[in-house]
């Protein structure tokens, strides 16, 4: 034989050699594949796994229904504090004008001058509509303009002249608005 056919018939032998190298490891890889599936798919195993992941779930529920709650309660806490204050300061801007009316009142009792007493009081009541208007409350401008049911409560309607019909002929108690809401409605009589 030559050199050249032995090796050859070398080669085939080492390559042959090779291959049943490569499929029992291939074997092998296969068997440890199949070992950590198994382990892997051991249903206790998963059971346990899927409890505890359960358990972490739940407790984070919790932790976050009660943290929700606190929000709740903080939030009720925050908005009774708002309202309470917001009427303390208003009732504070209130206290000049009762005390503007006490003194009206004292004077009236001891019989003090009728022009002096209108101009007290004239100017209690431009004292208390700039209060007002401090807080966003306006009057409803309604005599001579059309009837609204969105701001106007018809108290009667009179017959009239023509071109005053389905209009505010009088104002027999004035309206407000407070920031574009209707605080209380026009009392109103309408033409018809």
């Amino acid at each position: 034989m030559s050199k050249k056919n032995k090796k050859n018939q070398n080669d085939e032998a080492t390559a042959v050699k090779d291959e049943s190298l490569n499929e029992e490891n291939n074997i092998k890889q296969q068997d440890q594949d199949k070992q950590v599936e198994d382990k892997e798919f051991d249903p206790a195993e998963k059971i346990a796994q899927l409890e505890e992941q359960l358990e972490h779930e739940k407790k984070e529920y919790l932790f976050l229904m009660a943290d929700m709650e606190n929000l709740r309660r903080r939030t009720a806490r925050e908005k009774i504090d708002i309202v309470k204050n917001g009427t303390e300061n208003a009732m504070r801007d209130l206290l000049p004008v009762v005390d503007d009316f006490e003194r009206a009142l004292e004077a009236i009792n001891k019989g003090g001058d009728l022009d002096s007493l209108k101009e007290g009081v004239e100017l209690i009541y431009n004292k208390f509509v700039k209060y007002l208007e401090s807080q966003h409350v306006t009057a409803i401008d309604s005599t001579g303009k059309d009837f609204d049911t969105d701001v106007h409560d018809a108290v009667t309607m009179f017959p009239g002249d023509p071109s005053m019909k389905g209009k505010v002929i009088d104002t027999t108690i004035k309206g407000y608005m407070i920031n574009d809401k209707v605080l209380r409605h026009a009392k109103v009589v309408v033409g018809s």
